[in-house]
């Protein structure tokens, strides 16, 4: 071994190991907010543990999703606005989870940049703890990887992992039918599909993320930073008063790709476009991208950022439910005899 004379540290290479160690305890506290029954470690150890008694099944099914929130980071990255790409993050994840009749119950993340900087990660993972409370499941652990030469300057990428459960048996989707209407949930915006579209839209525009936001309030940049809407307690709330048949997440292909891949062979969707109004977001990418209808329903949610298969006598009290619990319904069309999803009228 070296005398110590002119040697170098894993701090000289780029990697500051008590940096590390300074996030942990910086986001102990908010992982802390979103313990929840099952909890039984904090974070720092090798592995995080979880009991699934504990958190009230008897025979349960685990589901496990795994994401992340695509070149929206770009946007975060640019305008230094990182405080909501980890709602983005849990969202993307845990949404995906409900759609198998699952409900969230961990999470856990992973942070990759070229230098660690305590603020910007501490907000980052602020954001992700805010998105496991507002869906209900608990931040148990996660890595934080500091990798000189693998990005720029500023630059990180982000990656989540969500594991729910359901009761043996309660596996959605199950027992749709023609017939089946299809009850579609507001989105916020964008979401975390598409940017690299939108992007090349922006650019196209002329405009900088720090301008006035030609759609509504802000910059454009804080407009196209809405974080992604979550939809767990709402749908888990109308799953458990029966009547729904399946979910589907809008995400990357739209309506058209999506919906799709809860339907059972030989049923496919009607949809009239006239159920609902083009939020001004899509309006103004259409416009300036030139987009076609069909281009837009294969890209972007459209507006439509959750799409439920209900049973046709449990639609209006579906519709009642989930408007009380603070969400906009759209009722969108039916599930009929065929393939894939056709549409009727225009967006508008």
């Amino acid at each position: 071994m070296s005398d110590g004379k002119n040697s170098l540290t894993y701090a000289d290479a780029g990697v500051d190991i008590d940096a590390g160690n300074a996030l942990i305890e910086r986001i102990k506290p908010a992982a802390k907010r979103t313990q929840r029954a099952g909890t039984m470690s904090g974070l720092g150890g090798f592995g995080a543990l979880f009991d699934l008694k504990g958190a009230g099944y008897k025979d349960p099914i685990l589901v496990a999703a795994t994401d992340g929130v695509g070149t929206k980071l770009r946007i975060a990255i640019d305008t230094g606005n990182v405080s909501t790409i980890g709602i983005d993050l849990v969202a993307m994840c845990v949404n995906d989870l409900v759609c198998q009749g699952a409900e969230p119950l961990f999470f856990l993340d992973y942070f990759a940049t070229g230098k660690l900087e305590l603020d910007q990660a501490t907000a980052i993972i602020e954001g992700i703890a805010t998105g496991c409370e507002l869906s209900g499941c608990a931040l148990i652990g996660g890595e934080t990887a500091e990798m000189p030469g693998m990005y720029h300057k500023g630059d990180f990428d982000l990656a989540g992992f969500a594991v729910g459960a359901m009761e043996r048996g309660e596996d959605l989707p199950s027992g749709v039918v023609a017939g089946d209407v299809l009850l579609g949930l507001a989105s916020d915006g964008v979401h975390s599909n598409g940017y690299s579209l939108v992007r090349k839209t922006v650019e196209r525009s002329g405009l900088a993320w720090g301008d006035a936001c030609p759609f509504g309030a802000g910059t454009l940049g804080e407009a196209l930073l809405a974080p992604t809407r979550l939809y767990v307690k709402q749908t888990l709330k109308a799953v458990r008063a029966g009547g729904v048949h399946a979910l589907a997440h809008i995400t990357g292909g739209g309506l058209t790709e999506n919906l799709p891949r809860v339907l059972p062979e030989g049923l496919g969707a009607q949809i009239d476009l006239t159920s609902w109004e083009l939020p001004p977001v899509f309006k103004w990418i259409a416009g300036v991208a030139g987009l076609e209808q069909g281009e837009m329903l294969k890209t972007f949610n459209a507006g439509v950022g959750m799409v439920l298969s209900v049973g046709a006598d449990e639609a209006e009290a579906l519709k009642a439910l989930l408007e009380a619990e603070g969400e906009t319904v759209y009722r969108l069309g039916t599930v009929v005899e065929g393939s894939g999803v056709s549409y009727s009228g225009a967006l508008k």
